[in-house]
């Protein structure tokens, strides 16, 4: 590609599509409400010589699987290249299948791959010291998507990204979700939906939140009829205009459609070239008495807002618990305890009372978190042995934590098994994780062993309204131990058919293959408990419906209904791995891989790279699907003065790390002062820097020697490797002079010190400052910096190496350690005897610290955390021996055998 047009930065991550196309320079812009009818006066859509000739959306629904293709035309009329961004928000749980784009002439095609050969050819450009473009971000419900390139003078470009997803059923609806922000107005903008359900569609609905219902009226055209349905928001450039004199856009928020299908038959069978889809949701079905027990954290990190959003909900839900209900609560802090004990009846008075009891308890202590799942499920245990009657009744457990086992079992592994041993697969587990830090796999591993499901509740104002929609989805079952059934010699490859229960506004949808010329001894038969009976039906295909079909739908069809079960194929695989090791889990990953590459997905095991497009350093981009929580943000863009880590605050000029040979400077702000001391140890040893034991929170560095040395000379040893890890989270990033690498041990990304970056991850934030530092950012717990040495090229003797610095630490526990952790607490100590010592430009004294009299030095070390290059003198005493004395026990003590 030539200078007209290089690629800068490429993708990100979240339930719905995100629409943003602007030029770079465009102004900031004001959201206001539109006046309708008033008259808008014709105005320039140009922004910088760039203006938008086209943004549509085009999305195809059959039988509830939706395909999507995003395209857009961008102008650049002026004299001289443009960068421009296609910014794209996409569903979480879809996945992206093609992307092209044609600029200057040139037609740039996404080829999908296997995750791992795609990221070596990445680690070997990186290594280089190449620079890939790219972002990934992933938020609530959302995957987003970006791109930045130039564009010639006098040229156009063109982008279409097209993803696909199935649309789950959730409170008696299907949603689709289109976010829009194209940041100015846009000359021809079109959003077109198109639904085709076999079954008839019921209702159907579209709205905007961008729009007042006057110009909703105007702008968004919807019907349906029979089996179809379409919806078109088809703005004039007016229509757009944020004020009737206005150059801004209003088109920002979002876009909904929302529609649900005839539910005349008890279950409905799609079959299209040997693959059925079977979707299940009886209507006029009785709610049946649910057994429920709520298993409530308590512990310390609850305090304040989690706790006052935690007990809203609680309140809120007890208020819509039906009179046949049982329920009882479990707190578990540092211990447990339970409302009752045992289950009671959802009456007025034992509602009042349970309302009581949430007002009054409060937090404390520790994460008993074993303690307070297994009393829960005692609970549920005794009850239904109670009698035939209870076996009519749905019992439910759910979890609500926002930490990490810290008292009791706190082994994850054995929990899980104590867990699934005492729930037998007798009742469904659904976990919600208050926050980032927390390990959400653990959570979501759990529930998936025990028939639930985990959800993250985030902490933001809504988060009360988070946990009553997660209730709302489960609080009126219908039927339980539903199992959909099929000939076995008739079907292969069978998705998920059997679960543990039904609720009210849900689907159950099941997808097979058809063994050939079996399609005529093709059933379904469903079985299942409700309200005071079996519940028992059969399904068949009626082929004459579906030649009809194929007839209206055509190959369309056809594709869907193959193409959904695969994905939902995916899906369920994933989330299988995700409970399972070892050889069981490389099957499983080698199974996906090979339908993700037959069905052109990118899923967590392929990416998708640009092929023919290179970036500024030459490379092609990577297009991958980021983990939940996670966000990559790479760009060529110089590093700023000042560190540009998010809630970053100016620090006070006093330093505490550690550099060079290895110097430790320790600010103590209780003396106003700085102790040092160095670490002697051969090349090669690993010294626990930082060790917090209550989040298992480390920071771990490996000395490296000088590349030669006289005989006789002293071996100068620096930090060449560091390795920070969150274990609650699965979080390692291994820094060394060469590379960056985020979680390795799981095929993740490298980054190379020429990159400027963020990086996020459940609340982890990490910042690459291009050819200088990285600042690592713990969810406000504290904050430290990696300061990158580099020396002369040519020298013989010495080689690259890093500083650590602790820019902030005043949230870490009172338990933390290490060489650098234990002096996260006070410290104290006295110094007399002041004299000169046998370097008459030092003095030398008396130090009484930690019940130890030491000699110590003064004398003068470097802080380089503001100035890499020529450092900054701190004053400091010098600790002699290894800092024998003031670090808790010996240096050696410090060694530990691995990085992380």
């Amino acid at each position: 590609m030539d200078g007209a047009m290089a690629l800068r930065v490429l993708l990100c991550v979240s339930l719905v599509s995100l629409l943003t196309l602007q030029a770079m320079s465009a102004p900031s812009l004001a959201r206001g409400g539109s006046k309708g009818s008033e008259k808008r006066q014709a105005v320039d859509t140009t922004v910088d010589g760039v203006f938008i000739r086209s943004l549509k959306v085009n999305c195809k629904v059959t039988s509830r699987f939706a395909h999507y293709v995003i395209t857009s035309q961008v102008i650049n009329t002026a004299n001289e290249a443009r960068e421009v961004a296609f910014d794209v928000e996409i569903p979480k749980t879809a996945f992206i299948s093609d992307f092209a784009i044609t600029a200057d002439g040139k037609a740039f095609i996404g080829d999908i791959k296997d995750k791992v050969t795609a990221w070596k050819q990445y680690r070997k450009a990186a290594i280089s010291g190449e620079n890939a473009g790219l972002v990934r971000a992933s938020g609530r419900n959302m995957e987003q998507f970006t791109i930045h390139i130039n564009i010639g003078p006098q040229s156009k470009a063109t982008f279409q990204l097209t993803y696909e997803e199935v649309l789950k059923r959730r409170l008696t609806q299907y949603d689709i979700v289109i976010k829009v922000k194209p940041k100015q107005l846009v000359r021809h903008f079109e959003i077109d939906v198109d639904i085709f359900e076999p079954q008839g569609i019921s209702k159907l609905d579209a709205q905007a939140t961008f729009l007042t219902k006057e110009l909703a009226a105007q702008t968004i055209k919807k019907s349906f009829s029979g089996k179809k349905g379409h919806v078109l928001f088809r703005p004039t450039v007016g229509q757009q205009q944020s004020c009737p004199t206005c150059s801004t856009s209003l088109l920002n928020g979002d876009f909904k459609v929302t529609y649900d299908v005839n539910r005349d038959k008890l279950c409905d069978l799609l079959v299209a070239n040997n693959y059925f889809a079977h979707f299940f949701a009886p209507k006029n079905l009785t709610n049946m008495s649910k057994n429920i027990v709520f298993v409530i954290d308590i512990s310390g990190s609850m305090e304040g807002q989690k706790m006052k959003q935690t007990k809203e909900a609680l309140l809120k839900i007890l208020g819509d618990m039906r009179p046949q209900d049982y329920f009882d609560l479990v707190l578990f802090g540092s211990h447990v305890q339970s409302w009752r004990g045992s289950l009671v009846q959802a009456s007025e008075a034992n509602l009042q009372a349970a309302r009581d009891f949430v007002k009054r308890f409060s937090v404390e202590g520790a994460t008993n978190l074993n303690g307070g799942l297994l009393q829960g499920i005692e609970i549920l245990n005794a009850f239904q042995g109670n009698g035939p009657e209870v076996s009519n009744q749905a019992s439910i457990l759910i979890m609500l934590t926002d930490g990490e086992p810290t008292e009791g079992v706190t082994d994850r592994s054995q929990i899980l098994k104590n867990v699934r041993e005492a729930i037998r697969d007798k009742f469904p587990l659904y976990n919600l994780g208050f926050g980032h830090n927390l390990d959400f796999n653990f959570l979501e591993v759990m529930s998936k062993e025990n028939n639930g499901w985990a959800k993250r509740i985030y902490e933001d104002h809504d988060a009360t309204q988070q946990l009553q929609n997660f209730y709302d989805q489960v609080a009126s079952p219908l039927l339980v131990d539903v199992e959909l059934q099929y000939p076995r010699d008739t079907i292969s490859a069978l998705t998920q058919h059997r679960h543990k229960q039904y609720y009210d506004g849900s689907e159950i949808m099941v997808a097979g293959r058809i063994a050939d010329q079996k399609l005529g001894s093709f059933k379904a038969e469903v079985q299942a408990r409700g309200e005071g009976q079996e519940f028992k039906t059969t399904c068949l295909v009626d082929e004459e419906e579906m030649k009809k079909l194929l007839q209206e739908r055509g190959h369309m069809l056809e594709n869907h209904v193959e193409r959904l079960w695969a994905y939902l194929t995916i899906q369920e695989l994933l989330a299988k791995r995700m409970t399972v090791e070892g050889e069981e889990k490389n099957k499983l990953s080698s199974e996906i891989l090979k339908m993700s590459l037959d069905y052109q997905f990118v899923t967590p095991l392929t990416s998708m790279t640009m092929r023919g497009m290179k970036d500024q350093e030459g490379l092609e981009p990577i297009i991958d699907k980021a983990e939940d929580g996670m966000t990559f943000v790479l760009s060529a863009a110089q590093p700023s003065p000042t560190r540009p880590s998010p809630n970053f605050q100016e620090l006070p000029n006093r330093v505490t790390g550690v550099d060079t040979d290895p110097h430790f400077i320790i600010h103590v702000p209780q003396k106003e002062d700085a102790l040092c001391f160095n670490i002697n140890e051969e090349p090669g040893v690993i010294l626990s820097l930082v060790q917090d034991p209550d989040t298992g929170f480390s920071v771990n560095g490996q000395l490296i020697g000088d590349k030669a040395r006289s005989p006789g000379q002293h071996e100068a040893t620096y930090f060449g490797r560091l390795g920070i890890a969150n274990p609650a989270t699965g979080f390692q990033l291994e820094v060394t002079p060469q590379n960056i690498t985020l979680n390795g041990g799981e095929g993740g990304p490298v980054f190379s010190w020429r990159d400027q970056a963020v990086l996020r991850q459940d609340g982890i934030v990490v910042t690459i400052n291009k050819k200088r530092s990285l600042v690592v950012s713990l969810d406000e717990r504290a904050t430290f910096e990696v300061v990158l040495h580099r020396v002369w090229r040519g020298s013989t003797v010495q080689r690259d190496f890093l500083g650590f610095y602790v820019l902030d630490s005043h949230r870490m526990s009172a338990r933390t350690h290490g060489l650098l952790g234990q002096f996260f607490h006070p410290l104290d100590f006295e110094v007399s005897d002041i004299h000169p010592g046998s370097d008459p430009t030092r003095s030398d004294a008396t130090m009484v610290v930690k019940n130890h009299r030491l000699t110590v030095t003064r004398g003068l070390q470097k802080d380089f955390s503001k100035d890499p290059r020529h450092g900054a003198e701190v004053s400091c005493w010098f600790v002699h021996n290894n800092g024998a004395g003031l670090i808790d026990g010996a240096h050696t003590d410090y060694i530990v055998p691995d990085i992380f």
